[in-house]
């Protein structure tokens, strides 16, 4: 339930941004150039490093226990305070779970225009965030703050594995099930909220729900492969999974769930630039089967902010939207 706000109802935190959500990353194909420039960033200790582009770091510190660290933060992608810091919170947890791993304690990330917006919105947004992180008993212990033209908010979060139970990008295998946990479409509805002030309280109901029991399921039925489908959409996150593991997929777009008023917005125009990039970076890579439009392909590479994980593997409740296959690329039928 979203929380009034103590600040100006003149004042929309997502008219501050030029950008919402995960729609505001650099583009795929650009961050894998700069990180390219980087080298190797590995020892013995690091099981899962920079080199596939996974959702977070793991380092075996013994036997049986491995650290996992990752950082994810980014500008408004609502208007409500509370909801916004409730949102980043689920999206920063999600990297631990999509390793199938348990968060062990949070840092806060902040930019924010001090001269633009009130502290006491930025009280709001802090709340939401402990708030999600308390669900799962994962302290807020302190963080960083800087002066910024736009407002941004998310987390550094560290949490463990077995090292030998990690859900990986790099660890799928050829003949099975792809399976999502969450609809498509928030890209679409968090790009028409900016747009028109129309809230979508399904989306936000979406977005704020942890994938901790998801992971959990995933880990105690020995499934291996994972990732969470967030800025990069369900194909770019998919591609990246396909070209570490060395498999193909095929997706097939009548399974994939869609949020009430995705496609509708999509129609009428409310996509992300971040969505567009997704496609052109993912469709050399894409094989579109008969009937299947650019509208199609523009919701499975829209920009999804705390979406659900994929997982290479069947979890009962939640629907197969594909299969992993041994040829390379992706076909959508």
């Amino acid at each position: 339930m979203s929380h009034a706000s103590p600040h100006p109802e003149s004042v929309r935190l997502t008219d501050t941004a030029h950008g919402g959500g995960c729609a505001c990353k650099i583009p795929p194909g650009e961050l894998e150039q700069v990180v390219a420039g980087l080298g190797p960033q590995t020892s013995g200790d690091v099981i899962v490093g920079l080199d596939d582009g996974d959702d977070a770091a793991a380092v075996r510190v013994r036997g049986d226990l491995a650290v996992l660290s990752t950082a994810d933060f980014f500008t408004p992608v609502v208007d409500d305070p509370f909801d916004w810091g409730r949102i980043a919170a689920a999206n920063a947890l999600s990297d631990i779970y999509a390793m199938g791993g348990t968060p062990t304690v949070a840092l806060n990330l902040v930019g924010w225009p001090r001269e633009v917006l009130p502290l006491e919105m930025l009280t709001e947004v802090l709340r939401g965030g402990v708030d999600v992180a308390s669900r799962v008993g994962c302290p807020v212990i302190g963080g960083h703050t800087v002066d910024d033209p736009e407002p941004k908010y998310g987390m550094a979060v560290t949490g463990t594995a077995h090292p030998d139970r990690l859900l990986r990008n790099d660890a799928a295998a050829p003949g099975l099930p792809l399976t999502l946990t969450k609809p498509l479409g928030l890209g679409v509805l968090n790009n028409r909220h900016k747009s028109t002030g129309e809230v979508f309280a399904e989306a936000v109901e979406v977005m704020t729900a942890l994938n901790a029991e998801a992971s959990a399921e995933a880990v105690q039925a020995g499934l291996r492969a994972a990732t969470d489908v967030t800025g990069f959409g369900l194909l770019g996150h998919l591609h990246k999974m396909c070209r570490a593991s060395g498999v193909g997929a095929v997706v097939d777009r009548a399974s994939v769930p869609l949020l009430d008023g995705a496609e509708r917005s999509l129609t009428e125009g409310f996509v992300p630039g971040g969505s567009r990039r997704n496609l052109d970076w993912v469709r050399p890579h894409v094989r579109p089967g008969p009937g299947t439009s650019e509208e199609d392909l523009l919701l499975l590479a829209d920009a999804q902010t705390s979406g659900g994980l994929l997982v290479v593997g069947e979890l009962p409740g939640h629907p197969v939207v594909g299969e992993t296959t041994a040829e390379p690329g992706i076909a959508i039928r």
